[in-house]
């Protein structure tokens, strides 16, 4: 057993805390919902990256390359100046939804080569210019610039040219849960001399400010070269350095004389900056803080570099420094080892290097996250109250939620937040690594303070109240599957874990079919799902036509998750027969789902064209707005008409034996409901090794879905399957409703509109999640139908192929993304010479939120390791 599988066990079953610290820090805290105290609802207007430095913060923390504590009381981050910038670089800069041409937008150069699931080695990397940062010009240019235009990038200033910045390294390695070495490199890359700042920070969250009558922390230099830590909570901690430095301290609260004007006198957050950059003696005290730093000065030659060796710890040491490079380089080498036994199978070089960073962007992406709606609304006391109206803008049905937990994140800067499906597809790749932290964070969700009381999963902070797809239960099965697999070598599995997810997974089902099924009729709306951009209308909002949507998409994600707790059922009643009630119930509800979606019944809808062979969404307008049509259907071609792909299921003959009372159940119900019977794909002709086919489409439908996805003039991209399909950039879909024309067509980039906020565009880019979907759908097909049943891959090519090796083309394409192609170039840097050429940048990957749909180029948030690290399972 290598050692870092010792420290997750010791963590599980001694509860020695050796995640208590890791890098939990987020990367952007300004501009996020829960710092938005405004009467509009406007959190980039309200608090500004120009603020941040200046402005304490209610609800977290930020900063660069930064570790705090699992309630972030303390915090440690880096700070530098090049002593040309007007500001300290603290926190990342990067564009608003607004000053983006395409939405936000981080501007800075930073990645995560390398962690472990305790956090017992960590590796960050940030490029820091050596030149004034152009803070205005990233804004002036970005805003002079229209939605058909690219984004102007760092690179784009000349800023990096003839190599003129710092690759900053901070490493982490723990001697034990609570003792913590930590060394900082600074490699000059240019061709001459170079001046820098480097300044570690530790301060405190800002918690005296909002709660009365509590015991201030404090930082104060301590005898030598250490600084003491005292925290009513946290206890005592020391920050020892190695080499004489400038020991500057401030306190962590509000400048209101910059910020507002008011007449106050102390030292403030701000302080560091104003004493260092614009050489105000008074903004700083020697003596003690709430936050405090350590100036470290240097011209490195040319080349050259700057090491600076730091060690935070609980416990006072008298040689912190003896045995440090022997620490590191244990760690660093317990690292190699466990992602050595990891990665055996993996026999690629570039595989296993790509793997390892995804899996690296992931554990980084780790958050303290805190949120309390209820005093978010209310305000604090002492503090002036809030807007009355800010009330009825956001989140005020949530008032029960209160949040204070360590969460998986989309991206520590563009998406400081969770949310509910991104979640569910992080825990996946986490899986392989720490199976123990996915099944807390799929658990976690469905806690009392995060879902609902009426069953409603938490969406994300920018509206709780939106619908994510109804993911959960496949991932906890998923999850369940890869640590039985991976951990325990037997049948049952971590059932707990399982039981415990369903029974609230029952209340979020219900909470689904209660809310999201308006008419009773099987048929789902759910709106945004993820999905916004894709249609024809925003289906979050209210439809300029009037009426609703009937959805292709939303119906077959219930399809899907009845199969996935039905599945789970099945599972559990092999070990606690009373879940055949259960799985039975499941079974039937899918069954009546696939009938609506097919119109048994005679509803008068029916999501399938038989013309086109394709789902549709499908509007009832209302008479009033649009009596010219009542049913129509939406006929774009998009991820919406291959979503009932992923409502499958394979049912084995061993498994139905040990379920006797589901499977005579699900016999007679077939037998005396011969109409839904006949929904299920070959139910009477079992598949290889005697397996029964559940799924919304029966084999002539799945063929001609498979055609159209696999049609390279369609849906099929070199890097993947496209969100819509190719069709529509020739032949865009055009709908009028009340004299407007509403218009789809294919765009494989960023969005040409703002209608649904300038990162969200799903109108022909490859998305990640969806695409991991259809290839698990595809592999379950495989199961029911083997080796003999052939379809074309591409289509049109003359190549035939099982419906598994088609599913391992997909899986190539995907992976083809990140890996050099025969003249060397990651189709994810695009036309970026810089990332494309320089070592220094190619060799750093970085996991879109989506990308190209032609040219395979990362687009969106750059750092969306979440969903895009499922790269590292599709490797495996």
């Amino acid at each position: 057993m290598t050692a870092e599988k010792k420290r997750l066990l010791e963590e599980k079953q001694k509860k020695v805390p050796w995640k208590k610290w890791g890098p939990y820090l987020s990367e952007r805290e300004w501009g996020t919902v829960r710092e938005d105290y405004s009467a509009d609802g406007e959190p980039w207007e309200f608090f500004t990256h120009d603020m941040a430095r200046s402005k304490a913060y209610r609800w977290g923390e930020d900063g660069i390359g930064g570790i705090c504590d699992n309630k972030q009381n303390i915090c440690f981050a880096l700070a530098f100046w090049n002593e040309k910038d007007t500001i300290l670089k603290e926190r990342l800069f990067g564009l608003s939804g607004k000053e983006g041409n395409h939405g936000e937008d981080v501007k800075e150069y930073y990645y995560y080569p390398d962690n472990t699931p305790t956090h017992s080695y960590m590796k960050m990397c940030y490029k820091y210019p050596q030149a004034a940062f152009p803070y205005q010009q990233l804004i002036y240019e970005n805003a002079s610039r229209g939605f058909e235009e690219p984004e102007f990038e760092l690179v784009d200033s000349g800023i990096f040219d003839d190599n003129k910045y710092f690759d900053i390294f901070v490493e982490y390695a723990k001697a034990d849960a609570e003792d913590l070495l930590i060394k900082i490199t600074a490699v000059n890359r240019a061709h001459e001399k170079a001046a820098i700042n480097v300044i570690p920070q530790i301060w405190f969250r800002n918690f005296w400010s909002w709660i009365p009558d509590v015991k201030k922390p404090r930082i104060w230099h301590g005898r030598g070269k250490k600084l003491k830590i005292d925290h009513p909570k946290q206890g005592s901690y020391f920050l020892y350095f190695e080499r004489d430095t400038e020991i500057i301290f401030c306190e962590n609260e509000t400048n209101s004389r910059k910020l507002y004007g008011k007449d106050v006198a102390g030292f403030f957050k701000d302080g560091i900056n104003e004493y260092l950059v614009n050489d105000e003696k008074n903004a700083v005290n020697h003596q003690s803080g709430t936050k405090a730093g350590l100036n470290y000065r240097a011209d490195i030659e040319a080349h050259a570099s700057l090491e600076i060796r730091l060690r935070l710890s609980k416990t006072e040491l008298r040689s912190p420094f003896r045995d440090f490079n022997e620490i590191f380089q244990s760690r660093i080498k317990e690292a190699d080892e466990f992602y050595a036994e990891l990665q055996a199978d993996v026999k690629d070089e570039e595989e296993r290097k790509i793997q390892r960073q995804a899996f690296a962007g992931l554990l980084w992406s780790k958050q303290f996250y805190h949120y309390d709606v209820s005093a978010w609304l209310d305000g604090d006391p002492g503090q002036p109250a809030p807007a009355e109206r800010r009330k009825s803008i956001r989140n005020f049905q949530w008032e029960h939620l209160n949040n204070a937990d360590i969460i998986s994140m989309p991206d520590k800067w563009e998406y400081p937040w969770y949310a509910a499906w991104d979640l569910a597809f992080h825990c996946i790749p986490l899986a392989h690594v720490d199976a123990e932290f996915a099944k807390e964070q799929l658990l976690l969700l469905t806690r009392e303070w995060y879902m609902h009381p009426n069953g409603q999963l938490p969406a994300y902070e920018w509206e709780f109240g939106d619908v994510n797809p109804p993911v959960h239960a496949w991932a906890a099965w998923r999850v369940y599957e890869i640590d039985r697999d991976r951990n325990h070598k037997n049948e049952r599995g971590d059932l707990d874990f399982l039981e415990r997810v369903l029974h609230k997974l029952l209340l979020n089902f219900t909470w689904w079919v209660n809310r999201k099924d308006e008419h009773g009729k099987n048929l789902f709306q759910g709106g945004f799902l993820g999905l916004d951009n894709i249609g024809v209308f925003n289906r979050s909002e209210k439809l300029p036509t009037g009426g609703h949507i009937e959805q292709s998409d939303g119906t077959a994600w219930m399809a899907m998750y009845s199969l996935n707790l039905m599945r789970i059922s099945l599972h559990l009643a092999q070990f606690k027969p009373v879940y055949q009630d259960l799985a039975s119930k499941f079974f039937e509800h899918f069954l009546y789902i696939a009938a609506a979606m097919a119109n048994i019944g005679g509803k008068g809808i029916n999501l399938w064209d038989e013309q086109d062979e394709f789902f549709y969404d499908v509007l009832h307008c209302s008479e009033e707005n649009h009596a010219s049509c009542q049913i129509v259907p939406l006929k774009v071609r998009s991820l919406v008409g291959l979503i009932p792909l992923f409502a499958v299921e394979v049912l084995d003959s061993k498994l139905l034996e040990k379920v006797p009372e589901f499977k005579a159940r699900m016999e007679w119900f077939l037998k005396n409901k011969p109409d839904l019977a006949n929904l299920i794909s070959r139910w009477n002709e079992p598949g290889v090794g005697k397996t029964s086919l559940l799924s919304l489409l029966r084999g002539h439908r799945m063929k001609m879905l498979l055609r159209r996805m696999l049609d390279e003039t369609e849906f099929l991209s070199d890097f993947g399957v496209r969100s819509l399909s190719k069709f529509h950039e020739k032949n865009p879909y055009v709908f009028a409703a009340n004299g407007v024309e509403h218009a789809v067509r294919y765009v494989p980039g960023e969005s040409e509109s703002g209608l649904f906020g300038g990162n969200s565009n799903w109108r022909g880019p490859i998305w990640f999640p969806v695409n991991y979907l259809i290839v698990e759908s595809m592999k379950k097909f495989y199961q029911y139908y083997g080796d003999d049943f052939k379809i074309e891959c591409p289509t049109g090519s003359g190549k035939m192929a099982t419906i598994d090796e088609a599913a391992n083309e997909i899986i190539r394409r995907l992976c083809r993304l990140f890996f050099r192609d025969k003249n060397g170039r990651r189709p994810v840097f695009g036309d970026n010479e810089k990332f494309q050429t320089d070592p220094r940048f190619s060799d750093q990957i970085l996991f879109h939120e989506y990308f190209h749909g032609d040219t395979g180029k990362g687009i969106g948030a750059s750092h969306q390791t979440g969903w895009t690290g499922l790269v590292a399972d599709l490797i495996f």
